[in-house]
């Protein structure tokens, strides 16, 4: 199995400020972004800085960090979009589901009733997701 991080990925450029993105949150270790591609309203991806491939390789002090801020960010997010629950997903190695090789966590809020759309969903509104990303960063002061 390869297990090589790619710099180039587009989470990289990301982070790098190469490729622009909604902001939900940023310290010195993690990095949350709307995902632009959304399966559900308020759909958002938490990511270290450190350059990571998947949950197979990170380093367990940047998993650390990166869990408790996935935590936070995902109540924040379901508190303020009023949803009735979430899905958390994380996906490693193309077998694993894995498209962008830099590891990541799918924040998705759940609504009763409502299905996720299929992947890959159809692009987003840039506006919706500004001002959905300006709620949640609200929520977490």
């Amino acid at each position: 199995m390869q297990m090589t991080y790619d710099p180039n990925n587009i989470f990289a450029k990301i982070l790098a400020g190469e490729i622009p993105c909604h902001k939900v949150y940023e310290d010195d270790a993690v990095l949350s972004f709307m995902d632009i591609m959304p399966r559900s309203p308020g759909h958002l991806l938490v990511i270290p800085k450190a350059p990571a491939r998947n949950l197979l390789d990170i380093a367990p002090d940047v998993l650390t960090k990166l869990i408790l801020q996935t935590q936070r960010i995902a109540k924040a997010a379901v508190s303020v979009l009023g949803a009735d629950g979430l899905t958390l997903q994380q996906f490693s190695e193309a077998a694993g589901g894995q498209e962008v090789f830099h590891i990541h966590f799918h924040v998705l809020p759940r609504w009763e009733g409502i299905r996720l759309q299929s992947h890959p969903a159809p692009k987003a509104d840039m506006a919706v997701l500004a001002e959905q990303a300006a709620k949640i960063r609200a929520a977490l002061g």
